[in-house]
């Protein structure tokens, strides 16, 4: 039950996001439209210490005008792979680097408008180095325990979608391996 696109045009192009309005064949034989965003695709990191406490950030985003408590991530810049965008921006935004990183899976942000792939990871045997933040990135480096950060996730109170499921499917790795 796949749509097929019969023909493309680009609305806008960014620096970051590109938006498209495809003519799409659907499955009934009907035709359609699907407005979409083309994006890059982002890496992310659960940056575990020992003892179970994971290095989260806290920043404003701009779009809905309030900080999020989030796990280091970023965008893909060009051909790289997704395990070194992830620990780039590990190092980058909260000055650790993981000496062992795992994947988690990946996540769709904004199935219904967007192919934004966020591919999340878990960081363990981290070693302290120095924070490089990009030009007009302000944020706070945080250590939060990951049991009362999972609560958190669970019960809706962290509102980043990367950040609740990359939690929470670092905490279900986690506890696989222990028990």
């Amino acid at each position: 039950m796949k749509e097929r696109t019969l023909d493309s045009e680009e609305i806008f192009k960014g620096r970051l996001l590109h938006v498209k309005r495809d003519r799409v064949a659907m499955p009934d034989g009907s035709e359609g439209v699907r407005e979409w965003i083309d994006h890059p695709g982002a890496s992310a990191v659960v940056p575990v210490l020992p003892g179970g406490k994971v290095v989260m950030v806290r920043q404003f985003r701009y779009g809905p005008d309030r900080t999020f408590l989030e796990i280091p991530a970023g965008k893909f810049d060009g051909g790289e792979a997704p395990e070194a965008v992830a620990l780039r921006e590990l190092e980058e935004e909260t000055g650790y680097r993981a000496g062992k990183l795992e994947v988690l899976g990946v996540l769709y942000n904004a199935v219904g408008y967007s192919n934004e792939a966020i591919h999340v990871f878990l960081g363990t045997e981290l070693v302290k180095t120095e924070q490089a933040l990009d030009e007009g990135e302000f944020l706070e480096v945080e250590i939060h325990d990951l049991r009362e950060l999972i609560e958190k996730a669970g019960a809706g109170d962290l509102q980043d979608m990367k950040t609740a499921a990359g939690l929470l499917m670092a905490g279900s790795r986690m506890g696989r391996a222990r028990g």
